[in-house]
């Protein structure tokens, strides 16, 4: 998207949590970024709409969310639920980590991930294939930390 649609003040917020990863954000990032899952590649920290999400894929319609803690609350989840919602009415599917599975089953994310891509893969992926629309608004949990 180009920069004129987000006020600096949105651009600094991103550019601020890019340089404030959490710990599972830098592991799923290490492995997201620069083409080294499975030839595609993940933009972090990065606004859609109002909001700035975790890690998204645009032409695969596919953004993930790490969670902490501070998402357990009846008033965070709503949020996200809020956000989920206006994201999926935009085509983007989003998948939800608790950051402990990051840190602790780093392989099973990088699964789901992997699964998702295949079932809807992005134009000339590796996995090739026709571009499809996105499920909508799917929301995976993990084990709650």
């Amino acid at each position: 998207m180009p920069h004129r649609q987000f006020s600096k003040f949105q651009r600094n917020s991103a550019k601020r949590l890019r340089g404030a990863m959490s710990e599972a954000e830098k592991r799923l990032w290490y492995f997201l970024r620069a083409h080294r899952f499975g030839g595609v590649s993940f933009r972090r920290q990065t606004l859609v709409g109002p909001y700035i999400v975790d890690f998204v894929r645009h032409d695969a319609g596919l953004v993930i969310e790490l969670d902490g803690g501070q998402h357990g609350s009846a008033g965070a989840q709503r949020h996200d639920e809020q956000r989920t919602s206006w994201l999926a009415d935009r085509g983007y599917k989003v998948l939800r980590f608790w950051n402990v599975d990051v840190l602790t089953n780093t392989e099973g994310v990088l699964e789901v991930i992997a699964s998702e891509l295949q079932q809807n893969p992005p134009p000339c992926s590796p996995q090739g294939g026709e571009q499809t629309s996105p499920s909508r608004g799917e929301v995976i949990r993990g084990v709650a930390p």
